[in-house]
């Protein structure tokens, strides 16, 4: 298959003189490749993969554009007409059990592309003036990109324990592009679970930061839940999930309340991540504080108190930002249960006043969090919120 259709901008024929120059074999790799074949017309930053010193095409290519070179971890980096373009040598790696930290050696396109994480990003398009727009796909990607499907490369346990943040990686590819992970892969990452623990904390969070920020954040939740990580990097929602009965009453499963809240909130407009971070953690209390009453049913009573005084250690232990952040996430926690307590309020006014005081600026989070933590069919329910949202924008 040609690609040429891809290589359109007029950055592309100014690499590929200067690798035919400098006699570096050179090619279109990762995102860019990617998602131009799912048809997202959307500029993307460039990776550029060379069989020689990275360094050395851009330095070539910075004689024909005024740009600036900044050098990388063996890499070298540009910017031209607001994209980045990252030039990287072709490598091959080999892992030590204890670390996720490769030992690097010059090596070639097929090396390079045997390391990478799954075959939708192995796709390679030729800059080479003798087969220029070629599409390498060596491991069946465009077919897999077809069929939406996250496969490795190479034996998918090994791939998972040289490198476990791609475990992270492949959930949140497949929660971005709704894929489905290949069912051998996804036994690999159940198998392969624990070893997330030698990947830096940071290094997690950034993934699933994005999980968090996509479009349906459950999609890869679920995923976190089923292949076990959700135990390892966040205890606290797996402790809600289940449901419970006793002389005929029962509860809901919290848990899967909580997907359905996370996801809710995504659809709002202008909503944060930290909005979905409180949405995520809104009812981490009532695991804590669950109790069965008699005559009454199950009470959760205080688990707002309770989830917003559990919110500073875990993020200390996720080494999530604190300050102004925390605060945020904690008013959302410990407030969450004020609107809908509204409702049928016979001293509403006055009660809808001391909300609008306490809450400040963020009123307007809080009430979208409300509306999203309605999660029943009960239409009433949610125009009485609604009402209330109208009563505060007219204050």
């Amino acid at each position: 298959m040609n690609l040429s259709s891809a290589l359109h901008q007029k950055i592309f024929h100014i690499i590929s003189l200067s690798a035919q120059k400098i006699k570096q074999d050179s090619y279109v790799v990762g995102g860019y490749v990617r998602d131009f074949l799912l048809g997202n017309i959307k500029p993307k930053d460039l990776d550029i993969l060379t069989i020689g010193e990275g360094e050395k095409l851009a330095k070539e290519v910075s004689k024909y554009v005024k740009i600036k070179i900044f050098k990388r971890f063996g890499t070298a980096m540009l910017e031209y007409d607001n994209q980045k373009i990252e030039f990287v040598g072709s490598r091959k790696e080999s892992y030590h059990f204890s670390s996720r930290n490769p030992f690097i050696e010059f090596g070639s396109l097929q090396d390079d592309q045997n390391r990478r994480d799954f075959t939708i990003n192995t796709l390679a398009i030729s800059l080479n003036r003798n087969d220029y727009g070629k599409l390498i796909d060596p491991f069946g990607g465009l077919e897999d990109l077809k069929k939406k499907i996250l496969r490795t490369p190479l034996n998918s346990d090994i791939t998972y324990s040289d490198d476990p943040l791609r475990m992270m990686r492949a959930i949140r590819f497949a929660t971005q592009l709704k894929f489905i992970i290949e069912e051998y892969s996804f036994k690999s990452i159940q198998k392969n679970k624990n070893r997330i623990n030698i990947v830096s904390t940071e290094r997690i969070i950034e993934e699933f930061n994005k999980i968090l920020l996509s479009k349906k954040p459950s999609i890869g939740l679920l995923l976190l839940c089923k292949s076990g990580l959700l135990s390892i990097i966040l205890p606290e929602l797996i402790c809600l999930k289940g449901i419970e009965e006793k002389n005929g009453y029962k509860h809901k499963d919290n848990f899967y309340h909580t997907l359905q809240v996370v996801d809710n909130i995504s659809k709002e407009k202008n909503n944060s991540l930290w909005l979905r971070w409180a949405a995520l953690l809104h009812d981490i209390g009532k695991a804590y504080t669950k109790k069965f009453l008699p005559k009454i049913g199950w009470s959760f009573h205080s688990h707002e108190f309770v989830g917003y005084k559990m919110v500073e250690n875990i993020f200390k232990r996720l080494k999530l930002p604190k300050g102004i952040t925390m605060k945020y996430v904690k008013k959302m926690i410990q407030h969450s249960y004020r609107p809908i307590a509204l409702i049928g309020n016979s001293t509403r006014d006055s009660a809808i006043r001391r909300l609008l005081f306490d809450m400040g600026e963020d009123i307007e989070d809080l009430m979208k969090l409300s509306i999203a933590d309605i999660t029943t069919n009960n239409v009433k329910k949610k125009i009485s919120i609604k009402e209330i949202f109208i009563f505060l924008w007219k204050e």
